[in-house]
């Protein structure tokens, strides 16, 4: 429920601050003074297209803020997409700069604009006189029919997808049999190249390791040996010629304690000549002189080179590649398979057309309902003889059925029901919205409802038949209603009045909730024009009760 609207420099509003409460709410006022600008800035709100005609003349921005209630399925989409605020309400915000370029904000966190629109569709539904409106479209039509049957499309739609999806990999497998049969041979070559080799992953570096080490094995035999001979073994070695150098500092240090240092150096470097050389004589040891492993070695490099240079890859890559080429081969087998996939696309087809007839059932009852629901009432709002039609015809099968729902309006007795896009009036058109929102509001969700002005070209009785239907309405829902009609207008549970004034900067609109004596006056206003009379006052407040 909308429960506060704040604007600043928008069209001809300088600053506003208006609550809401709950019921049937009426906006009223003299032609001109800006009665649609709430609900115009209501929509931007909701993710409307905004553009620089909307900022008042002499300003940097309009601002748009709108408070709304919640509840813990919008709580829980809010909190998915990191927009929460406080609990049970949502603050939704548009900024509309000079130049044309809109922020969005929910909750004072940055959103999109799609993301207004999707908080919209459950939080308000706007009728207005527009052909754009829901009403007049047949997605908005069929919309309608499946909220009043409590039709649940989640399904249908994906089965369709699957449906779909299936279809288009039949129709790729039997016009590309040809060029997957050629890719096929391709890949199967390439496959079979590698395949008898057997390569694993990090075979050819360890390879190549051990072939440089077998190839020098006798160079690595023969050098460490010379090595730790020269190191420690020979006579005269350096660790021999450093243990002699090693006694004679030590003595030298006994009579001056300053070559201490030096000793140690000399002692530590006597120690690791002799580790090294123990080193190099244990690596000696273990060096093996094999010609048959070298042998084998490098025919097993010759032949992963080989295969390598055939398919243009480095060797070390073949284990890879040899993976990627059997993943292929599998798709490309079960994409050939079409007697398997024109299975599987007749099963989902079935599945399809099960799940369509029951909503084309569905949709069969809920229109006849609806249909009859909808002609009782518009003969009580002025279209005496008229009546409400919905044809539910086979169609195109989509995600949201076969059918083609199509609403259709006979304006008068004995008239030939006709699409109600192409002869309904404004003032029809709203009389019908109303209609069908009154009858379907426990099956339609949205809780808010706006009306902009509903009430044109009817007055006496059928205008208090739509201010009562609006009254009851605002039982269950919140109802918003731009009227000209004092007998609407009395049925209101609050009265907002919109004026235009001149200021010092300009004209500017001014929108105020009405107590009793001012709004027995603008209901006098709305009743004898500018002149107010004590007659107008007296049936101002007949028509308040």
């Amino acid at each position: 429920m909308l429960t506060e609207l704040r604007l600043r420099d928008f069209v001809i509003v300088d600053s506003l601050e208006l609550e809401f409460g709950p019921g049937f709410t009426v906006l009223s006022g003299e032609t001109g003074a800006g009665k649609s600008i709430l609900i115009d800035a209501l929509g931007l709100a909701l993710g409307a297209r905004a553009d620089a005609s909307v900022v008042r003349e002499g300003t940097r921005r309009a601002d748009i803020s709108a408070l709304f209630r919640t509840n813990l399925t919008l709580d829980a989409w809010l909190a998915e997409r990191e927009l929460s605020g406080d609990a049970g309400q949502v603050w939704l915000r548009r900024v509309i700069e000079a130049d044309g370029r809109s922020r969005a904000l929910i909750n004072g966190h940055p959103a999109t604009v799609a993301q207004l629109r999707e908080l919209g569709d459950v939080l308000v539904e706007i009728h207005g006189q527009h052909a754009s409106q829901s009403l007049l479209r047949t997605d908005g039509q069929r919309a309608l029919l499946d909220r009043f049957a409590g039709t649940d499309l989640t399904q249908l739609a994906q089965v369709h997808a699957r449906w779909r999806e299936a279809e288009k990999e039949v129709q790729r497998a039997q016009s590309d049999a040809r060029d997957l049969s050629v890719e096929r041979e391709r890949l199967q070559w390439q496959h079979d190249e590698i395949a008898p080799l057997s390569p694993t992953e990090g075979e050819w570096d360890a390879l190549s390791a051990e072939e440089k080490r077998l190839s020098h094995a006798a160079s690595l035999l023969e050098g460490s040996k010379a090595l730790a001979d020269g190191l420690s073994d020979a006579e005269d070695s350096i660790a021999e010629r450093l243990h002699g150098l090693q006694q004679r500092l030590k003595s030298l240090a006994a009579l001056d304690a300053r070559l201490q240092p030096a000793f140690e150096l000399l002692e530590a470097a006597t120690i690791q000549a002799q580790e090294a050389a123990s080193l190099l004589s244990a690596y000696a040891d273990r060096v093996d002189l094999d010609p048959q492993r070298l042998a084998q070695t490098e025919q097993r490099i010759s032949a992963l080179f080989s295969v390598a240079r055939k398919l243009k890859l480095a060797p070390a890559h073949l284990a890879a590649e040899l993976d990627s080429l059997r993943a292929r081969l599998d798709a490309l087998e079960q994409a050939q398979d079409v007697a398997a996939l024109t299975q599987r696309l007749e099963a989902a087809r079935q599945e399809y057309d099960d799940l369509a007839r029951r909503v084309t059932a569905g949709r069969e009852r809920a229109a006849a309902e609806l249909s009859a629901g909808v002609t009782q009432r518009i003969e009580r709002l002025g279209m005496q003889g008229g009546r409400l039609s919905i044809a539910v015809e086979p169609g195109e099968p989509t995600a949201h059925g076969v059918d083609r729902i199509e609403f259709r309006v006979a304006g008068h007795a004995g008239a030939t029901a006709r699409p109600l896009a192409k002869v309904a009036s404004g003032g029809e058109l709203s009389r019908l919205s109303l209609a069908i929102s009154e009858l379907a509001a426990q099956a339609n969700p949205v809780p808010t409802l706006i009306f902009d002005e509903a009430d044109a070209g009817v007055g006496g009785a059928v205008a208090e038949v739509i201010g009562e239907l609006m009254r009851r309405l605002g039982d269950s829902r919140q109802v918003l209603c731009v009227t000209h009609l004092p007998q609407v207008a009395a049925k209101g549970n609050q009265h907002l009045r919109v004026s235009k004034e001149r200021t010092d900067t300009g004209t500017v609109s001014r929108i105020e909730p009405l107590e009793r004596a001012r709004r027995i006056d603008e209901i006098a206003r709305m009743l004898g024009g500018v002149e107010i009379t004590a007659t107008t006052r007296k049936h101002a407040r007949e028509l308040l009760g």
